[in-house]
């Protein structure tokens, strides 16, 4: 069963095209009815995949894997590599053909660099489902053949009655509340000591009410151009995003990529200012050598993973316009070996050089002990996979996150020896305006606060009334 949906009116027609804003308001629209449960949406060249409901549920921790089919539950201890105990546990599945979605957090990378002590006992690396259904939308429309009829018509229902854009609450992300520039200068002298030659120092910014998730990703997608955006509800976890890059990737024909970005600017001011912040960022030595460092790193991690001879920069030092910044980017390629696959590449190139450092490591090593809290999902990957051996993990930057009703941004940069705190502090900044002015305001918060001032008000009639009643 498919249908198309048109891009003006948002309702069943013939028109065969599908503008990103509403198909992110669709997607967003299905997730937020809470109709089929838990859900990844992943978008990547025009096409949005709406996975939704768990089948199958991988939950990887510091100690234990845990699968989950059905009213079928396994756990088991695991030790070495993380990716090693992921793709032991996907072929240990009672479906031989299957698809998963899902994420991996920042602290996969640990036990694979020997830091899995920095990791606090029950924390989840990894969690993976295998979807009851999917529904995609691309160029054609929208495709429901993946759900039952029941299903199906709901989705239907729901897409030809999505409503407006809503309104945005910004946050502001001026103030350095965790001593950002502090921290910048202590890693700027780290380096100078010879530890390690670059690091991705990031900051958290709290969002001071609850947030209605998929609104975010419906009003930041029309703000922002991706080069993938997600938006999940996992687990504890829910998330939405515009990922500006790519973590790595493998197709079934045994092609392994990764797209470094290291180099940034702003973008969107003006054509005059950033015509200028272009050519800024093209001769900005600083900004050339940190990239420079990191598609060299790049390139060793896949010729690592990669048949001899087959390691290739296909693309260098170009700029990509990602939503409120420019970046120096680059693509970096091979021919994956067989005795590697797509999980331990994934292993190797995780987390992205450009959002860990240089060594990996040791600017690891740095990140847990320089950031006053870990970071979650936060530059770690939305992942889709399946038993073909294609593999996809896009970077999660200019995200908001959220667990327990509590949600927040985050935003880093790359620091070298030559970097300067306030210009890394106005980077973060430059980087957060990717989602802090799309930050939407949960009906439920709102409530909450109308309930509060009622309450308050009624306190204070109470009060005065109190008064009145004692001068008489």
């Amino acid at each position: 069963m498919s249908l198309t949906v048109d891009s003006h009116t948002a309702t069943a027609s013939g028109d065969a095209w599908v503008s990103p804003e509403l198909a992110a308001r669709v997607c967003a629209a299905w997730a937020a009815s809470g109709e089929f449960g838990e859900h990844v949406v992943y978008e990547r060249d025009g096409r949005w995949v709406f996975a939704a409901g768990v089948a199958v549920r991988i939950v990887l921790t510091k100690d234990d894997v845990v699968v989950t089919e059905g009213s079928h539950r396994v756990s088991a201890p695991w030790r070495g590599d993380p990716s090693e105990a992921l793709a032991a546990a996907l072929a240990s599945l009672a479906t031989p053909d299957w698809r998963v979605y899902g994420w991996v957090g920042f602290d996969f990378c640990a036990p694979h660099h020997d830091l899995a002590d920095r990791v606090s006992d029950g924390a989840v690396l990894a969690h993976l489902m295998v979807p009851v259904f999917e529904a995609v939308i691309d160029a054609t429309g929208i495709d429901t053949a993946g759900a039952d009829v029941a299903t199906a018509a709901r989705l239907r229902e729901l897409a030809d009655s999505v409503g407006a854009l809503p309104q945005a609450t910004p946050i502001e992300v001026g103030a350095d509340t965790d001593g950002y520039r502090t921290r910048v200068a202590r890693a700027v002298d780290e380096i100078d000591q010879g530890k390690y030659q670059k690091v991705i120092l990031s900051r958290r910014v709290d969002v001071p009410f609850a947030v209605d998730i998929p609104a975010t990703y419906a009003l930041g997608r029309a703000g922002n151009n991706p080069a993938r955006s997600y938006l999940l509800r996992l687990g504890s976890m829910s998330a939405a995003g515009f990922s500006p890059e790519l973590v790595v990737a493998t197709d079934t024909d045994g092609h392994v990529i990764t797209e470094p970005l290291a180099g940034t600017r702003a973008f969107g001011r003006s054509a005059e200012l950033d015509a200028a912040a272009r050519a800024d960022l093209r001769a900005d030595v600083k900004e050339i050598a940190e990239h420079a460092m990191s598609v060299q790193a790049c390139f060793e991690e896949i010729a690592s993973v990669s048949l001899p001879g087959t390691t290739v920069v296909s693309e260098f030092m170009v700029v990509r316009e990602r939503g409120s910044v420019q970046h120096l980017a680059s693509t970096v390629r091979g021919e994956l070996s067989p005795e590697a696959g797509p999980w331990r590449a994934l292993a190797v190139l995780f987390p992205s050089i450009t959002a860990s450092g240089i060594p990996k490591t040791q600017a690891l090593d740095a990140i847990y002990r320089l950031e006053p809290e870990g970071r979650g999902l936060y530059s770690g990957a939305v992942i889709t996979a399946s038993s073909a051996g294609d593999l996809e993990a896009t970077l999660t930057l200019r995200s908001i996150f959220a667990v327990d009703g509590r949600a927040w941004l985050r935003a880093g940069a790359g620091i070298v020896g030559q970097s300067n705190p306030d210009r890394e502090f106005e980077e973060t900044c430059e980087k957060l305006a990717s989602v802090a002015p799309f930050v939407v305001r949960s009906e439920d918060a709102d409530r909450r606060d109308d309930a509060e001032r009622d309450g308050a008000a009624r306190e204070d009639a109470e009060r005065e009334n109190a008064e009145r009643s004692r001068a008489r």
